[in-house]
């Protein structure tokens, strides 16, 4: 598959599982809402606090698996590295993430005042690859 499949996939459907590596080598999965920025990087928001963040702070590696909303039917991975990217630096991208999945904010303060009490961060994933290339 094409990442640019892979993009045109991802900006209409949101839900997916992020998997990282944990430090004695196995596998973290979190459900996550992703999206894709201007740049065409896999964007997800989390906390600066959560395992998933200092997993990709230690090793860059991770990988999306995307689904429909139905769970059944249509599926797609990108994997890729990561970067983390923090606050202050990460406030009009956590916006502009909200806005690329739900539209417009009633309260755009607010919603500011949430992501700093929260210790909000931005994971963009520079995808590498993506498939599934073929089914079995």
């Amino acid at each position: 598959m094409e990442l640019e499949q892979a993009r045109d996939f991802v900006r209409t459907h949101h839900r997916a599982v992020l998997a990282t590596r944990t430090p004695g080598g196995g596998i973290q999965q979190s459900p996550v809402l992703v999206t894709v920025d201007d740049d065409g990087r896999f964007v997800v928001s989390s906390r600066e606090t959560a395992y998933k963040t200092r997993n990709l702070r230690r090793d860059p590696w991770a990988q999306l698996c995307v689904l429909t909303e139905r769970f059944f039917g249509q599926w797609l991975f990108v994997e890729g590295e990561a970067e983390v990217v923090s606050l202050p630096e990460a406030m009009e991208p956590l916006v502009g993430y909200y806005r690329s999945i739900s539209g417009e904010h009633d309260d755009w303060d607010d919603y500011r005042r949430a992501m700093e009490a929260e210790r909000r961060v931005v994971i963009r994933v520079t995808g590498h690859r993506a498939g599934p290339d073929r089914s079995g």
